[in-house]
């Protein structure tokens, strides 16, 4: 069981607290990371930390779109795959997402 602290009215009950407790009294270091050198810099409209899978996620919704613009303007899947380094199955499969 906890103990209760029992404080005479009109009087005042001080504590320490560590000076690096409050966010005020803490240096943040802005260090950035593969996208930019600095968090405040940075071109993504969220953090590749945020996003599930990391960085991938955020390639993948840059280089998919380009993909379906490709099929769209009229090459074969076989030339995407080549492009982008991808198999066959990888382009079908983001051409069907899309």
């Amino acid at each position: 069981m906890a103990a209760i602290l029992a404080v005479q009215p009109g009087s005042t009950l001080r504590c320490r607290t560590r000076r690096d407790a409050l966010p005020e009294g803490y240096q943040y270091r802005d260090d950035g990371c593969e996208v930019a050198p600095a968090c405040l810099k940075c071109p993504l409209e969220r953090c590749r930390h945020e996003e599930p899978n990391g960085l991938l996620t955020v390639r993948l919704r840059a280089r998919n779109p380009q993909i379906v613009a490709s099929r769209r303007d009229g090459e074969t899947v076989d030339e995407i795959a080549d492009r982008y380094s991808l198999s066959r199955r990888t382009v079908f499969r983001v051409l069907a997402e899309a």
